[in-house]
């Protein structure tokens, strides 16, 4: 399993707002495609940071200009390669702003560069196949 946290800009209640009308006859948990599991998850009632490397909430600071409280966190089944379901449903998410992050880098990624196909050191957004060419033994 890989997991995306996406760190929308606005309120929560918007975020899950929309994620039930694109996501119809669905509520926290939701599932896309039947390989994308999608759920909220925060510091106080859930997980959030609890296994982040500091550093790398560090640098999600820095770019949303304060430590969010919640966030969207999507695992992605080993069944798929999910790279076009995951853009889809990140680019829902962030068309308002904020950034998301995967497995794979610990930048936390805009829309813009997301949309544009952008390279942070070697890596695009999600990009599993450039990270196992990268990290091959």
């Amino acid at each position: 399993m890989r997991s995306v946290f996406v760190f929308p800009a606005g309120e929560r209640a918007e975020t899950v707002a929309s994620l039930d009308r694109h996501l119809p006859e669905q509520c926290d948990p939701w599932t896309m495609e039947g390989n994308l599991y999608i759920r909220i998850d925060d510091e106080q009632a859930g997980h959030l940071f609890s296994d982040w490397d500091p550093a790398d909430v560090a640098a999600l600071e820095a770019a949303v200009g304060h430590r969010p409280s919640w966030a969207v966190q999507i695992d992605i089944s080993g069944r798929t390669d999910g790279t076009t379901e995951v853009h889809q449903l990140v680019e829902l998410l962030l068309r308002h702003g904020g950034v998301a992050t995967d497995d794979y880098s610990a930048h936390p990624w805009t829309l813009q560069e997301i949309k544009s196909g952008a390279v942070k050191d070697g890596l695009r957004f999600f990009d599993c196949r450039a990270y196992h060419e990268l990290n091959r033994e």
